[in-house]
């Protein structure tokens, strides 16, 4: 038999903790879930950025809300084809939804937050603040 392979990006450690090794990683089984895009998180001296990798989205498609402390990334996207001939009438209809939350830490400055979309990626910087940028940098003598 082959093994499942799982995706950790749904809670990672909190499903460990609190349901047993594959509860929750059971429930909400990503890898049969192609509509939800893949994401990136990078840290530097002044800001995260989280890049969201959605081919086929526009700008208008794409909703980030704050509550709560907490960053919400969504889309919905309906799609209706229709042919129209003589004899028949062909319809096809997709439609593709997907939502993404991260937990913003303390040292978000959360008013600053900007979102830009750039050929198929959705960009979310999330400024420091000052203190926190302060705090990360400290030059260590060498004795």
């Amino acid at each position: 038999m082959i093994p499942k392979l799982r995706n950790r990006r749904f809670l990672p450690g909190f499903d460990d903790d609190m349901f047993g090794k594959d509860f929750l990683r059971d429930f909400f089984d990503f890898e049969n879930n192609p509509s939800v895009p893949d994401v990136n998180v990078r840290e530097d001296k002044d800001k995260y950025t989280i890049e969201v990798a959605a081919p086929g989205l526009e700008k208008k498609d794409f909703d980030v809300d704050i509550q709560n402390n907490v960053l919400t990334i969504s889309s919905e996207k309906e799609h209706k084809d229709e042919d129209q001939d003589e004899s028949y009438l062909r319809r096809e209809f997709s439609y593709s939804a997907f939502q993404r939350s991260f937990s913003l830490p303390d040292t978000v400055k959360v008013e600053d937050i900007k979102a830009k979309h750039d050929n198929g990626v959705l960009y979310v910087e999330l400024p420091k603040k000052k203190e926190a940028v302060e705090k990360a940098s400290k030059k260590i003598d060498i004795e």
